[in-house]
């Protein structure tokens, strides 16, 4: 991954706010989530979703961290997130404490 894309773009869902499937859909709880804006040099939660509770990932609404991780750890932007940001990866615990504050 050449360019720091955020999770809607790279996979094209259309849930970002104003985006061609945010009115039916809804908008992605990850492109407005400001506890995480930065992360891996993501807008909002674009490059950490993986730890957004109600985001959308194949074809159905995702629930929190605990139920979806081991799904997430199968998905191509996650594995190039995690493979782009070696060595500066920031864990799954450091950034759901992120969202708890």
């Amino acid at each position: 991954m050449d360019e720091r894309m955020n999770c809607w773009e790279f996979k094209k869902c259309g849930r970002e706010p104003g985006g061609a499937s945010s009115g039916d859909l809804g908008v992605c709880p990850a492109a407005v989530e400001n506890r995480l804006h930065g992360v891996h040099g993501g807008h909002k939660a674009g490059r950490a979703c993986w730890v957004v509770s109600g985001t959308l990932c194949g074809g159905a609404v995702q629930g929190t961290f605990a139920k979806k991780f081991a799904s997430c750890e199968q998905c191509d932007f996650y594995r190039d997130v995690r493979r782009a940001e070696v060595p500066n990866f920031q864990l799954s615990a450091l950034l759901l404490s992120l969202l708890k504050n």
